[in-house]
């Protein structure tokens, strides 16, 4: 639900708070960077002190953060909280995944908990543009912040009531060296990639990317000579875990890709309330919850190497339809579109997911299942920052030659971000001003075109490898091990 509703608004903060275009996609990732550099350190974490208080402290934690950052003043200060944000957010997956696995041992009685589980999470991107978009219309940017509050709330009054304690007996004591190489490793890979996106190979991206590699081999090898390592690297034999896990992460790559672009599409380029798009957002939140719970009941009778090849081909399908998206389109194109990619993508979640946490053993459940969601948190980060630097580039490409009349800082504003040049719009003649913004629109439509296309090729490819690498997992209850 967080993450749904800041991409509603996003075009408020880009008029309120004016940050550059490096600065927007920090503020829309950087929460994703600091949670999956952080995950497998929360996992290892929750089995030593306990997956339920660490749920509880990083709950408390979230509800403190999100009001700040309701009220951030600067673009800086609200990328300072949403990384914030990123690192109590990294308790809270896979406390909640790992509990999941512990209370549910039965294979079936867990494939539905799964499915409710990821259910859980399609119904809060249902219902965050719902919100999101009604406080939107009546309150400033930073509301949709608190929406986060009253759910933290809840969870600290009934989470000692109902959660059980898990932990590992025999855990060793937590690598603090280990954990920060893996965070410093996604730190500099992350910033050594913006930065060629952005502005091209310099000095300091190459700089952060030697850091960055340095760095991941330090923590594999680290890892490889513990005798109680944070990722025990051997489940990476696991022929199942590792298509598992790749699918996992290219399937999240896809949905947050052309998530990002959705939202500023409904309301930048055909002039939709906030509620407006969150209206038009909602069937793909619901699409996701039923994909979701359809997908325990038809993995019973299906091969899971087909039902994920098919979701994925679906998911295709839909993004190929938002390459036939225009500036004088209505919403219908793109809401059937992104119903398609949900229920394509549904099913493919919940049975990675049980792939990979299945197959590590019980004690290590809390590590498996951080793995499982850094690899879903890294897709996604990777999604909105390399498809958003792709579309950045796209549009800053298209718009080399701006109607004239245009002052430089209003030129560099209206190739910043499609957000910053509706923005430069409302202070122009109105002729002017509806050059600029059909020219900023058009190259805006660009980028979700080209970048609709590379996904949906990206999904087909996906589909092929699931079809092939996991054909011999028969249909019902999905293996813990191979």
């Amino acid at each position: 639900m967080d993450l749904t509703v800041l991409h509603l608004a996003v075009p408020e903060i880009s008029a309120v708070l004016h940050p550059t275009s490096s600065q927007l996609l920090w503020i829309i990732d950087v929460y994703g960077f600091m949670v999956a550099g952080l995950l497998i350190t929360m996992g290892t974490l929750g089995d030593r002190i306990g997956r339920r208080r660490l749920l509880l402290i990083g709950g408390s934690a979230f509800g403190i953060v999100s009001v700040i950052a309701a009220f951030a003043p600067t673009a800086e200060m609200l990328i300072l909280c949403r990384a914030l944000l990123g690192i109590a957010g990294a308790t809270l997956a896979p406390s909640t995944l790992s509990l999941i696995f512990n209370m549910f041992r039965d294979p079936r009685q867990r494939s539905v908990a799964v499915g409710v589980w990821v259910g859980a999470f399609s119904a809060g991107g249902a219902i965050g543009p719902l919100f999101g978009g009604v406080l939107l219309e009546h309150f400033w940017w930073g509301s949709v912040f608190l929406l986060a509050v009253p759910a933290m709330v809840l969870l600290l009054v009934l989470g000692p009531k109902v959660l059980p304690e898990f932990k590992d007996p025999n855990a060793g004591r937590l690598d603090l060296l280990g954990a920060a190489q893996s965070v410093l490793t996604m730190i500099a890979l992350v910033f050594a990639m913006k930065q060629i996106a952005q502005d091209g190979v310099s000095v300091s991206a190459l700089v952060a990317l030697a850091i960055g590699v340095a760095t991941g081999v330090l923590f594999v090898r680290r890892q490889l000579s513990r005798p109680d390592p944070m990722l025990d690297l051997r489940l990476f034999r696991l022929g199942a875990f590792r298509t598992a896990l790749t699918v996992n992460v290219i399937g999240v790559f896809v949905a947050f890709g052309y998530f990002l672009f959705i939202a500023q599409y409904f309301q930048l380029v055909l002039g939709m309330s906030p509620l407006q798009a969150g209206i038009a957002m909602a069937p793909s939140g619901i699409g996701f919850i039923v994909g979701s719970q359809l997908a325990p009941r038809i993995v019973r009778v299906v091969r899971p190497a087909y039902l994920i090849g098919g979701g994925m081909t679906v998911a295709a399908a839909g993004l190929a339809m938002l390459t036939q998206a225009s500036v004088n389109d209505g919403p219908a194109l793109a809401v059937a579109a992104s119903l398609l990619i949900s229920l394509g993508l549904a099913p493919v979640f919940g049975i990675t997911t049980e792939l990979i946490v299945g197959s590590a053993p019980p004690e290590q459940a809390g590590a498996a299942s951080g793995l499982s969601e850094t690899g879903a948190e890294l897709g996604g980060a990777l999604g909105i920052s390399i498809l958003g630097s792709l579309s950045i580039a796209i549009y800053r490409g298209d718009l080399t030659d701006l109607p004239v009349g245009l002052s430089p800082e209003a030129s560099e504003s209206v190739r910043d971000t499609l957000g910053g040049a509706v923005a430069v719009a409302d202070s122009l003649p109105e002729q002017l001003a509806t050059a600029v913004v059909d020219a900023a629109r058009d190259a805006f439509v660009h980028g979700v075109h080209l970048t609709a296309g590379i996904v949906a090729v990206a999904a087909l490819v996906l589909a092929a490898i699931s079809a092939v690498k996991l054909r011999h997992i028969p249909a019902g209850d999905l293996p813990g091990h191979e």
